[in-house]
């Protein structure tokens, strides 16, 4: 599932250049999310690391990550639709 997460964001970096971008998908009981932010991103303040620990405690877990690139895991995966919706409020 991580996998198809990475090809997913590399498929999608290629069409976003700018931006940033969190997934997150159900394998079992484990979720699996990654977050990707563009240089410009990061250059105004934006830290992966920092947005996927957020959406991760939301789903009962951790993780970290540089701040172009990051992936966590949770074990409730019933509340990772809402975990991806916080991250408007994370980032604003």
């Amino acid at each position: 599932e991580m996998n198809a997460l990475r090809n997913m964001a590399d498929e999608l970096k290629g069409k976003l250049p700018q931006g940033i971008l969190v997934l997150g998908g159900v394998e079992g009981e484990k979720v699996n999310l990654l977050a990707w932010v563009s240089p410009d991103r990061v250059k105004e303040g934006y830290h992966a690391g920092k947005i996927i620990k957020e959406v991760a405690g939301r789903v009962g877990g951790s993780g970290g990550g540089r701040p172009d690139m990051a992936q966590a895991g949770g074990k409730e995966p019933a509340k990772l639709e809402e975990a991806l919706k916080s991250v408007f409020t994370i980032l604003s």
